[in-house]
């Protein structure tokens, strides 16, 4: 699928980091035997060691991680890993690295992959590619400048399904698609921070754990799993879910930059993400596009406009309804569509995802969920909490990266970085 062109412009109050300037891993030297030299940041959890894996048909040079439970774990199924538990440190010292994939907390993203990218490394990174709007533009934008290869880890963009569905969709099979409704169950969310602290476990570098964000002591409502519920590190079910599923309609209807954005939800907490939120973005072309989380649906499924449908896409055209998950879709109404011939194949099956990006790490085509397709959609998912946390619609500018007449969404377009953490 043609991308756009990469990002123009500069994000605004971007600062210098820890190195630049250093040879790009293309013009480095490649193993003996061909294989990319990786290193993965965050080897703990689902995803960590998925994307661990992921990339095992390469030679993995260095691992970090701040859990020393982590290390032991992957120290048994590769002894020869240099390990670290500083990303900085380790990105400084492993001078032959060729690749990075990094599986941290979303506060972290921005800090690990910038520093790699800026020292020429290919990088993979899990969704939401950053945890901030400013952070994901500054990111596509060194991707680009640098010329390495790069990949966000929504991984079922990789399955036949969804390129079943853009294939449909972008065939006309429901005619002009004018509204794209995505739902998903449950939420990440809390309403305040911990008032007792628990001593920190031992195996655990709690200080490094943090990273940029703002000094606090150690409690198990943050780490290992419970950060998405926090502004501080994540950005609620919102952040955590949203690219995996409004990736579908971003890619089928060929998505960018919204005009407006406005959201609603119960009143704003400062440090816990919402039990429900319904977020609205309206693109160039009139198409418009709304989240539900929570307990929250879309009122086409209720009033019979669209099939009873559980989490993912309904999208609404002049011709029909077409629903769609991560493993199935259904043209809709059935009866209409039951003599319906579906388009030939135009999206050639993945290799894999972590494939994908490994292929383009050695000069072959950029993966597909690279930083300038995968920038612009987190952008996309992380206004929408933007606008719930403002508290206001506003027309979003994307090359001034400004929420027009909102000065309150200022606050949330960026972040502050700890000393020694600054992007």
């Amino acid at each position: 699928m043609k991308r756009r062109q990469f990002l123009q412009g500069s994000a605004a109050g971007a600062a210098g980091f820890w190195i630049a300037g250093r040879q790009p891993a293309w013009a480095q030297e490649k193993s003996a035997n061909g294989k990319l030299n990786v290193a993965v940041i965050g080897v703990g959890g689902m995803r960590g060691e998925a994307n661990t894996a992921g990339v095992a048909t390469e030679t993995l040079a260095a691992v970090c991680d701040v859990e020393e439970k982590n290390l032991a774990k992957v120290k048994l199924k590769y002894p020869d890993a240099k390990q670290y538990h500083d990303f900085r440190e380790m990105l400084e010292k492993e001078k032959g690295l060729d690749a990075v994939v990094v599986s941290t907390p979303d506060h972290i993203h921005a800090p690990a992959v910038l520093m790699a990218m800026r020292l020429g490394k290919h990088v993979y990174t899990e969704k939401p590619m950053a945890h901030t709007v400013a952070e994901a533009r500054l990111m596509a934008e060194t991707a680009a400048k640098q010329k390495v290869a790069t990949q966000m880890g929504t991984q079922i963009h990789a399955e036949q399904n969804y390129r079943r569905v853009v294939e449909l969709i972008q065939a006309g099979a429901i005619g002009k698609v004018s509204e794209v409704h995505v739902m998903v169950g449950g939420a990440w969310t809390a309403d305040a921070l911990p008032k007792e602290y628990p001593p920190c476990p031992k195996t655990l570098h709690w200080d490094l754990w943090l990273g940029p964000a703002e000094e606090r002591p150690y409690h198990p409502e943050f780490q290992p799993i419970n950060w998405r519920k926090w502004w501080h590190f994540g950005g609620g079910h919102l952040a955590d879910m949203g690219c995996h599923h409004i990736d579908l309609p971003f890619w089928a209807l060929g998505l960018r930059h919204p005009k407006s954005v406005e959201a609603e939800g119960p009143p704003v907490n400062k440090d816990g993400a919402p039990p429900w939120l319904i977020a609205h973005w309206e693109f160039e072309g009139g198409v418009k596009l709304t989240w539900y989380h929570g307990d929250k649906k879309a009122p086409h499924i209720s009033d019979g406009r669209a099939p009873k449908w559980g989490n993912g896409c309904v999208f609404i055209g002049s011709e029909g309804v077409l629903a769609a998950d991560y493993g199935r879709h259904l043209l809709w109404p059935e009866a209409k569509f039951k003599d319906y011939k579906k388009p030939e194949k135009t999206i050639a099956d993945s290799i894999g995802h972590h494939a994908e990006w490994v292929r383009a790490c050695k000069g072959g085509p950029p993966a597909l969920c690279n930083f300038d397709y995968a920038g612009a959609l987190t952008e996309c998912v992380l206004l929408g909490n933007v606008a719930y946390r403002s508290g206001k619609k506003f027309e979003w500018d994307a090359q001034a990266l400004k929420a027009k007449g909102c000065p309150e969404a200022d606050a949330f377009l960026r972040k502050e970085y700890r000393k020694g953490w600054a992007i």
